[in-house]
């Protein structure tokens, strides 16, 4: 197994991915923290940079640094398809909307974000500015990349239903744009103009988090609908009037977004990492980006800053939370994966109501009426509840916290897949026990005095090594024990 580069849970959180550094990818099993898949491709040796799950995690996506997109099918441990850009795809996400999405997002390094079929390997290249653009759409790139030279880092995602593509570019600008169509719909400025680093929605589509290059963290309301998203733009751009056509995008985007947290480190004025939503949009975390750090901090909704996790001195790689728990998962840079829990205090109150924890010792003063009988006073109130009635344990309540079609099977676990032993290994562990087994049992003066000294057996005590130099000898019969021996003439001894 490789060293850890980047995560990712499915929706459930209950499978881990892991991208190395030799080009492979593992999936840990978050329950059992034990590894239920190696996903490993002979052509790509590089490191990966990215991994995404489909919306019902049959379906994995890699991108890495070679240049490559690697679509994954996780059950069967199957190559789907791959696919070679002509820059390399520092992070790749599928189309949300789909149970089994044949595009994806793609953002290169010095290039523009681009829409990636992954049926046929064609790409459309998304716009990064307006300024020089009358009517708002972009010229296409179609199976093919523009010069990177005149495009820096920029970020991107879907919004929750897939239909538009929320980009940030280095002016500090998102655009909103139809990615069928290519069309930029609307620009909403950030303050300051500064580069934006990361761009994320949270999980219910509610808000859009922005890491910008300025070193604050601002949080956006989404107002338009979390569906038919297009037409609202539509209907907002025949409403509003003007003949300057990036004021009017301008005008169209403070009707899409509003602003309504911003986060930063007001003393130490650092930069941020890796940002990202809790499972349920109530919590912000990012990590520092300070080199031979591993710090993470978390506000609430409201701007308060609640908790400082810190751990080893060691740079960060990757951050997650998990989409259900309060539980955060961050990469280091030597590889290890940590795993960030809540510290709960016990509460044995919880269990017995009568229950009185003490903080120190106290004397213990008995009643007088302590063992006494006390009549029952009054009678045991009768339940409102029918017994008679069925129990309902058919009906599954729809999870709050997940919106995927329940007709449509969710791959949650993975099968354990036992691997078979070497049959010629296994003689030889089991020669090396009874050897062991025998050299512990026996009384001769070098077992006796190898014990004594703490000093290893003699090399050639070693049955491993006496079957590498010794060829095809025989194996050393074990003697029975006495009460073997007796077993055994009591059988000769029978007719």
């Amino acid at each position: 197994m490789g060293v850890m580069k980047c995560i990712a849970f499915n929706r459930r959180g209950t499978l881990l991915a892991a991208g190395c550094f030799d080009g492979s990818c593992v999936i840990w099993d978050f329950e059992t923290r034990g590894i239920a898949k190696e996903l490993r491709d002979r052509d790509c040796t590089a490191a990966i940079t990215s991994v995404c799950w489909s919306k019902y995690g049959h379906q994995i996506l890699v991108s890495a640094a070679d240049k490559s997109l690697t679509l994954w099918d996780v059950v069967n441990g199957e190559k789907i398809t791959r696919i070679v850009l002509q820059q390399t795809p520092l992070q790749a996400r599928f189309h949300p909307g789909s149970s089994t999405p044949s595009v994806c997002l793609a953002c290169p390094l010095s290039s523009a974000p681009m829409i990636v079929d992954l049926s046929t390997g064609g790409s459309t290249a998304l716009p990064v500015n307006v300024s020089d653009m009358g009517n708002g759409v972009a010229p296409p790139f179609r199976n093919k990349i523009p010069d990177g030279t005149s495009y820096t880092l920029t970020a991107a995602c879907f919004n929750k239903n897939g239909d538009l593509v929320y980009v940030g570019n280095s002016k500090g600008e998102i655009l909103i744009i139809d990615h069928k169509n290519v069309k930029v719909l609307a620009i909403v400025p950030i303050s300051g103009g500064a580069m934006i680093k990361n761009i994320v929605f949270s999980r219910n589509g509610q808000y859009l988090l922005t890491n910008s290059n300025d070193r604050v963290i601002r949080i956006y309301e989404n107002i338009l609908p979390l569906k038919d998203g297009i037409r609202a733009l539509d209907d907002l751009n025949k409403t509003i009037r003007m003949e300057d056509t990036l004021e009017k995008l301008k005008a169209v985007g403070s009707k899409c977004l509003a602003l309504f947290r911003e986060f930063q480190d007001s003393i130490t004025k650092i930069h941020w990492k890796a940002p990202c939503f809790s499972g349920d949009g109530e919590w912000v975390i990012a990590a520092s980006s300070i080199k031979g750090e591993h710090k993470m901090y978390t506000w609430d909704r409201a701007g308060y800053l609640v908790k400082i996790l810190e751990g080893p001195k060691e740079a960060m790689f990757d951050l997650v939370w998990h989409p259900v728990h309060p539980i955060i998962v961050s990469v280091s840079l030597t590889g290890l994966v940590y795993i960030w829990a809540k510290d709960y205090t016990e509460n044995w109150s919880a269990f017995a109501p009568d229950f009185k924890e003490l903080e120190e010792n106290e004397e213990y003063v008995e009643g007088e009426d302590k063992f006494d009988l006390v009549p029952e006073t009054e009678k045991v109130k009768e339940s409102d509840i029918n017994e008679d009635d069925e129990v309902d344990i058919v009906t599954v309540e729809e999870d709050p916290l997940s919106d995927s079609d329940m007709s449509q099977e969710e791959l949650r676990f993975l099968p354990a897949t036992p691997c078979p032993d070497d049959p010629q290994q296994q003689d030889k562990c089991v020669g090396s026990s009874s050897k062991l087994v025998d050299s512990n049992h026996s009384g001769s003066s070098l077992s006796e005095e190898n014990g004594q000294n703490g000093q290893a057996a003699h090399d050639a005590s070693s049955p491993l090594e006496e079957d590498t130099a010794g060829g095809n000898q025989s194996k050393r019969k074990r003697k029975l024990s006495e009460k073997g021996l007796e077993l055994q003439a009591e059988k000769v001894r029978k007719p």
